[in-house]
């Protein structure tokens, strides 16, 4: 008797453990909601703005460009550039298509958010965007990191300014502990270009190999003085970078500026 009462316990214990982790699972397949971004932009941002003027969540809303600026919720500088349209990710063929709008573009005009947020000029070569590969992202729905570029990054792309050249290099560079090809390019902003075409231009199989590829754009100031950028392509791989190794959230170069003007 005393045996039945122990296994009956066994079981209602177990049986409420298992509930508990059924509760668990749906609690955490809601919580990572990978339309949840497009679902702030779709059903808050644009009506909004359409309705009262008003980005609702969003910092901006630009309706004739087709983009929003959202404020990331993790990162004090962090932003992300997100299409008005629905546009998955980075394998998307509509990036690609006659006419497709420059999101690059966008996002490098959105970089004040970060220097506004982090209460300093900030120069251009400290500033980055960057798009995750469709295995690395957490939402289905394009969008680009906007903050401050991380410092190893920084330096190694100081230091091999002379390697990297107006063609995409033939082997990846380790820069900073992970594999980059890279293509220097010298232009003030980005409006003549769009980094997936140039990405598309270096993958031999766009159509198999674009999903696989975390795509990134640095601004540079050269030392010759010119303004211009870095394109860093990481393809998924032992060494492949990811946003978060590409981008800064703590934005640690604007506390040095800061500590600089204060000396």
């Amino acid at each position: 008797m005393q045996s039945q009462r122990y296994t009956s316990r066994r079981i209602f214990i177990w049986s409420i453990v298992a509930v508990l982790a059924l509760l668990a699972l749906g609690f955490a397949l809601r919580a990572a909601d990978s339309s949840a971004l497009w679902k702030i932009v779709h059903d808050d941002c644009v009506p909004t703005q359409q309705r009262r003027g008003l980005p609702g969540r969003c910092q901006l809303v630009d309706l004739a460009g087709h983009y929003a600026v959202l404020k990331d919720r993790n990162g004090n500088t962090h932003f992300l550039l997100l299409p008005t349209d629905r546009i998955t990710g980075i394998e998307s063929p509509a990036l690609l298509v006659p006419g497709a709008h420059n999101y690059w573009q966008a996002a490098w005009q959105a970089r004040h958010f970060v220097q506004e947020r982090a209460g300093a000029a900030i120069g251009r070569d400290l500033i980055g965007l960057s798009i995750n590969s469709a295995r690395r992202r957490s939402q289905n729905q394009l969008h680009i990191h906007i903050d401050c570029v991380e410092p190893q990054l920084h330096a190694a792309l100081m230091a091999h300014e002379a390697q990297i050249g107006a063609q995409w290099s033939e082997r990846p560079l380790l820069l900073a502990g992970h594999d980059y090809f890279a293509v220097k390019i010298r232009a003030a902003d980005l409006d003549a270009i769009d980094a997936f075409r140039l990405l598309d231009q270096r993958l031999s199989d766009p159509a198999s190999q674009m999903a696989d590829q975390v795509l990134s754009v640095v601004g540079a100031q050269f030392s010759d003085g010119a303004p211009g950028f870095y394109v860093l392509d990481s393809p998924a791989g032992e060494h492949g970078a990811t946003s978060d190794v590409v981008l800064d959230r703590s934005c640690s170069v604007a506390k040095a500026t800061m500590r600089s003007g204060r000396q």
